[in-house]
């Protein structure tokens, strides 16, 4: 009777117990799929590495030949762009700024009250625990 008990037991393991690992049909449809996924990219990878080489190397002279050009005209562009993206990112701030004190005031935010409780319940409490150290 206990020889049943076990082999039922042992059975209701081997069927809620997952698998050991995954089965090699898995390890097959794996390779497959990402095989070919990955020679491609690779492929692609080469492809920009090789354009890229060979469009430096024919670019090269002509960027050093408009140097006095280029340079001031990328400095100013970015100096724009940094200008416009720095401007905006202050905007938003004085806007979510104005949105705070506008629901602080309306009296749907908590606002300096709530930073303040747990530094009254720190008084409160005594200093006991802290003696051991």
């Amino acid at each position: 009777m206990a020889d049943f008990r076990d082999h039922q037991a042992l059975q209701h393991m081997k069927a809620v117990a997952p698998p050991k690992g995954p089965s090699r049909a898995s390890h097959v449809t794996a390779l497959v799929t990402l095989l070919p996924l990955g020679g491609t990219l690779l492929g692609f990878s080469g492809a920009t590495l090789a354009c890229t080489t060979v469009g430096l190397a024919v670019l090269t002279p002509l960027f050093i030949l408009f140097s006095p050009i280029i340079v001031p005209a990328v400095l100013t562009v970015g100096l724009a762009v940094t200008g416009f993206l720095v401007s905006g990112a202050l905007g938003l701030a004085a806007l979510s700024a104005f949105s705070w004190i506008f629901s602080y005031l309306r009296g749907r935010r908590g606002g300096p009250r709530l930073a303040k409780e747990p530094l009254e319940r720190a008084r409160r409490q005594p200093l006991a625990p802290a003696v051991g150290y």
